[in-house]
């Protein structure tokens, strides 16, 4: 059997000008990056006319070691969306490097849905992640230079919140003493890093709607505070102009394309569990105006990428989806059931009707709270047998809800028809899409509002340091944000190790935090960590490279 990269290297690929013309991208918004890859000018979003196609979301169950399989089917969807002659975009976020050398893997599909060139994906790509490490660095030593060259602005450097990034896996970098060596070498203090998709700057990039409004976000941010609490922000160290000149070409969309020719934007990547875990708006904007059906997907399991694509990125850019697939297996379903991830290959309906309750609360929330259609996409596995899956699908039914069996991974688009065709029936059905909480409601309604009506948790409980800061947050204005949690994604709770649809849970709020220039306040629960760490076995020793320059191990 092929591995992914195999797969992606003995496709022929065609040209990008070629796949900018299926797209309907003028020649004169193309920028290319060689042969396969190009930048597409954001001004073709008020250039070009044309009434937006169907959002579609794609999302998932609480994700396990089994796999799930969501970006493989948001690709497959997308191709078999054109198998059945419709006019399809996928839109997907570009993938971290902390992943791809750390556990994870990479974010480009598999088998014989995938978008390439994969390597080039999954690795430098167009520079955006570069750009965003470099403006956030920027403003971190404008920040310390002014303390250094007098402090004018009186910001108190143990009350500095701006840490630096690096877009890799490096637990060594979380806490760090940095300014040592005596007076020209800084003034010495606790500082920190957190991986490039936790910075707030990755989120700012795929909310702004032009480079107008990324330059006043980036002037927003909250860096520290002075001796008197006040907020000083990267408009009053003068950074913003700067930081956008280094952001200009990141903004705008990358274009590539599945291994079966379909036009896909690859664009932005803020992680789920710790941001907002969707691509750029204006990549999403780009496959709307140019696709009759654009195809997107959210991070991690409905209950982060979904709530956050819907109550965020939807409220914020005003819009509003056809239908939503939450894409599961039978052996994940078996793994929240209890089952062995050793015997997740033999049949085992006891352990899969224990698991159900996960993907049936998924389901329920995006049809109930958010009044959205859904199916579900089995994403089908050799051993899956027929039974168990009869006994999802009758479930499923139960709740008024199709499942439609995925197997794009071994057939490509072919594999994906049936779930394009139930998709297409659900985007001509009525909805009645709603946020899941108002903005009206306090910073503490609202964290109450998503822990019981997504999580189904009794309730949040804030720590005295996270009361002090939603008091502190709400004097400053910033109570009628959205909320963005930072959660752990294998579970609805904050504990990683309740597997299934639990009950009885409340979820601690550590931490509070305005990412004023995002436009959301950050929740930290539990013990999520912005700074990732890598395994005992890192993807990167399995990954080379030989003479001719072809990688190898890289999936």
């Amino acid at each position: 059997m092929k591995s992914d990269i195999e797969i992606a290297q003995s496709c022929s690929l065609q040209h990008i000008r070629d796949i900018a013309a299926v797209a309907g991208v003028p020649e004169q918004y193309l920028e290319q990056y060689g042969n396969y890859k190009a930048k597409v000018d954001y001004h073709l979003l008020t250039d070009i006319a044309r009434p937006d196609g169907k959002l579609i979301l794609v999302t998932a169950i609480n994700p396990t070691p089994a796999g799930e399989g969501k970006t493989t089917t948001t690709v497959g969807l997308a191709d078999g969306l054109r198998k059945i002659g419709k006019n399809a975009i996928v839109a997907l976020r570009e993938p971290s490097l902390g992943p791809v050398f750390g556990l994870k893997g990479g974010a480009a599909g598999g088998g014989y849905a995938q978008v390439v060139p994969m390597e080039d994906i999954n690795l430098h790509f167009t520079g955006d992640f570069h750009a965003i490490g470099a403006a956030n660095n920027l403003l971190a030593a404008i920040l310390d230079n002014h303390i250094y060259q007098g402090n004018a602005l009186q910001i108190d450097p143990k009350r500095i919140t701006w840490r630096r990034c690096v877009d890799m896996n490096d637990r060594q970098l979380r806490n760090i003493v940095d300014g040592l060596g005596g007076r020209v070498n800084g003034s010495p203090r606790e500082d920190g890093f957190d991986i490039t998709v936790a910075s707030e700057i990755m989120a700012i990039l795929c909310l702004a709607s032009s480079i107008a409004d990324l330059k006043e976000r980036l002037g927003r941010i909250i860096v520290g505070y002075t001796y008197d609490e006040t907020p000083v922000t990267a408009a009053d160290l003068k950074a913003q102009g700067a930081m956008t000149a280094l952001l200009k070409d990141a903004l705008k969309p990358n274009l590539v394309q599945t291994l079966e020719g379909t036009p896909a934007f690859i664009h932005g990547g803020p992680f789920a569990n710790i941001a907002h875990g969707c691509n750029s708006i204006m990549a999403t904007r780009a496959a709307l105006k140019l696709g009759d059906y654009a195809v997107t997907e959210a991070g991690f399991g409905a209950d982060l990428g979904a709530e956050k694509f819907l109550d965020i990125k939807c409220r914020m850019a005003g819009l509003s989806p056809s239908a939503v697939v939450v894409v599961a297996s039978v052996r994940a379903l078996k793994h929240h059931g209890g089952a062995a991830k050793a015997d997740l290959g033999n049949e085992n309906l006891n352990a899969l009707e224990k698991g159900l309750p996960n993907l049936l609360q998924h389901v329920e929330n995006i049809t109930q709270v958010f009044g959205l259609p859904c199916v579900v996409a089995i994403n089908r596995f050799p051993l899956d047998t027929e039974r168990e899956l009869a006994l999802i699908e009758s479930k499923c039914r139960a709740l008024g809800v199709n499942v439609a069996l995925s197997e794009v991974w071994a057939k490509g688009g072919e594999g994906g028809r049936a779930l394009a065709e139930e998709v297409v029936r659900l985007c001509e059905t009525p909805n009645r899409f709603e946020q899941s909480y108002s903005l009206d409601l306090s910073i503490e309604e609202k964290l109450e509002a998503i822990v019981k009506k997504i999580y189904h948790g009794d309730g949040v409980l804030l720590t005295p340091n996270a009361k002090k800061q939603a008091k502190q947050l709400a004097e400053q204005g910033f109570s009628k944000l959205p909320i963005c949690m930072a959660k752990t994604q294998y579970s609805f709770s904050d504990d990683a190790s309740l597997l299934g649809a639990p009950r009885g849970f409340t979820v601690t709020v550590r931490n509070l935090k305005a990412s004023a220039g995002a436009g959301f306040l950050v929740a930290l629960t539990g013990d999520i960590l912005t700074m990732p760490g890598l395994p005992k076995v890192p993807s990167a020793e399995k990954i080379d490279v030989d003479e001719s320059g072809v990688i190898s191990g890289l999936f």
